[in-house]
């Protein structure tokens, strides 16, 4: 069975990110940042007044604080080796991309996607998401 799943990354050239992103209401930061902190331990990497990072195991989580968010959200990064034939194959596939949900820096190689349940995942056609 493990074959199967490699050959079929290999063939779509989709791959796990590196980053996961918790959008996390205003009002609830604090308590989250010191849940990940404090009762969990996880090491610290940076963070700013809009996000802390931690490593989680061989990944990064990214707290995001989010004002405009009434709920949190787990956002997910996907790596690829081509975001335009990733697009194609996406949009083959009938999946609905979410640009507008975030901006993303200028020049990224990169785009917005929900899954059919809602969760966001960040097309990453070069790696290059933050660190």
């Amino acid at each position: 069975m493990p074959e199967a799943h490699e050959q079929r990354d290999h063939e779509t050239g989709f791959k796990a990110g590196p980053n996961l992103a918790m959008k996390v209401p205003a009002p609830l930061y604090a308590q989250t940042v010191a849940f990940y902190r404090d009762v969990l331990a996880l090491r610290e990497l940076n963070s700013d007044d809009e996000t802390t990072a931690f490593a989680f195991g061989s990944m990064t989580l990214h707290l995001d604080c989010c004002p405009q968010m009434s709920q949190a959200e787990l956002w997910l990064q996907v790596a690829c080796d081509d975001s335009r034939a990733a697009a194609e194959r996406l949009d083959g596939a009938g999946v609905r991309r979410c640009d507008g949900i975030e901006a993303l820096p200028e020049g990224f190689d990169g785009f917005w996607i929900s899954n059919p349940a809602g969760i966001i995942h960040l097309i990453d056609g070069a790696g290059q998401g933050r660190q």
